[in-house]
């Protein structure tokens, strides 16, 4: 029999490279969504709402996944999520029409639901001051979104857009087996029989699960809509090849996947809030500088009129995308260290709810960045509206965390009784 030791390494890591594949095929519009958008000469709005699809099962199926979770063990929930979008996720190189890709999108989503399973699964099997870590090095599974940049324009030029998801549900239903062989189960882990739903969602009176879900609908949700939404901005805004503009892209999802593992030692280390609020500055200075669109103005000089340009090349683009997705990444591990922290014993429902509210972030942004193109003309527009959202998370931690923090007493940062 299995050492406690093994099981946990063992589930860590297929629950870690399970949820990578989920997560790769949760964002595979972002890539082939470019070709069906132009042989369906589809609008930026409807792009936008295509590639949300996926997101808004995603995040609807969170709460009530993580629910069973906590009732009847991750394991069997987490093999589920594998199994159901395989056929789905086949029947998209065969669809014709713009309401067959919708359809089939919502039941892909589905894969996007094992964040909410495998994030309580793989903390339960390791103690409270090690939970900030093996989540994060759990939720590295996000860096699905850059293996899907990389993964599908090679099978786009190589044998066309439609060999994509053959690809991808042939992975989904191997990665399946080899998590039910190396995955374990624990009955130690489940809620009591007697705790009811209604019990479950009364979670939802906390001002603090409001709060903690508006953190994340940033630091997932904004992660998630811009690495959908990334590699067509830089084909419009710079006219890169597909390959390119996926392979830049992937320089904004690699770290916002990756790094988690290390933000959630920083989490650990340092707390959630100190690395919480160092996030969301980052990203508002970040924001600031990319929503600033491409300009040309013109001077009157005393020696004639003379034009100047402002802007961003592509360089320089993708660097503030890249440290964009580093704090992004620390930011997605510390809102789950706030939720261990504080929620020991309901992590399934509580981070259910909380990844639902980054789910639906994550399907909501994607079209309001369409409408505003639509409607501006305007391609930087979407960092505008991201940068607003910034400024309402950091009013309500300053108010409800930084405020009332003690700067001068024993509960003080830094204070040490002396003598």
């Amino acid at each position: 029999m299995a050492s406690h030791k093994r099981k946990q390494i063992s589930v860590l890591v297929v629950s870690t490279l399970g949820f990578t594949i989920c997560f790769m095929v949760w964002m595979m519009f972002g890539v082939i969504g470019i070709p069906i958008k132009e042989k369906l000469a589809l609008s930026a709005t409807q792009f936008g709402i295509l590639t949300a699809t996926p997101v808004l099962t995603g995040s609807l199926f969170r709460v009530p996944l993580g629910m069973w979770t906590d009732k009847y063990g991750g394991r069997i929930v987490f093999m589920g999520t594998l199994v159901v979008p395989v056929i789905p996720i086949w029947l998209i190189g065969h669809a014709t029409e713009y309401w067959q890709y919708l359809v089939l999108g919502l039941f892909v989503g589905i894969a996007g639901a094992s964040f909410s399973v495998g994030t309580p699964y793989v903390a339960r099997w390791f103690t409270r001051d090690r939970q900030g870590f093996a989540m994060g090095i759990f939720g590295a599974g996000n860096a699905g979104a850059a293996l899907n940049k990389l993964v599908a324009p090679a099978v786009v030029v190589a044998y066309g857009w439609t060999a994509v998801p053959d690809v991808y549900a042939l992975s989904m239903f191997l990665m399946a087996i080899i998590f039910w062989m190396f995955s374990y189960d624990d009955p130690k882990h489940r809620v009591h029989a007697s705790v009811t739903w209604r019990q479950q969602l009364s979670a939802l009176k906390d001002p603090n699960v409001w709060k903690l879900s508006q953190y994340y609908s940033i630091v997932f949700g904004g992660y998630v809509a811009l690495a959908l939404w990334m590699t067509q901005y830089y084909i419009g805004e710079y006219g890169l090849d597909i390959r390119v503009a996926a392979l830049l892209a992937a320089a904004f999802s690699l770290p916002g996947g990756v790094l988690r593992a290390f933000g959630g030692w920083l989490s650990d280390k340092y707390g959630a809030h100190t690395v919480t609020w160092w996030v969301m500055w980052v990203s508002w200075i970040c924001l600031f500088i990319l929503s600033y669109p491409q300009t040309d103005f013109t001077i009157f000089t005393v020696d004639g009129p003379k034009t100047f340009h402002i802007g961003l090349n592509v360089w320089v683009f993708t660097f503030l995308m890249f440290l964009i997705g580093m704090a992004w990444a620390f930011g997605k591990a510390s809102v789950f260290k706030y939720i261990s922290d504080e929620y020991p014993d309901n992590i399934g429902v509580i981070s259910g709810i909380v990844g639902l509210a980054g789910g639906l972030g994550g399907f909501i942004l994607p079209i309001m960045f369409g409408v505003l193109v639509d409607l501006t003309g305007i391609r930087s527009s979407c960092f505008m509206l991201m940068y607003g959202v910034i400024w309402v998370s950091l009013i309500w931690m300053y108010f409800t965390e930084v405020r009332r923090a003690e700067v001068i007493g024993p509960r003080a940062t830094g204070f040490k009784l002396k003598g």
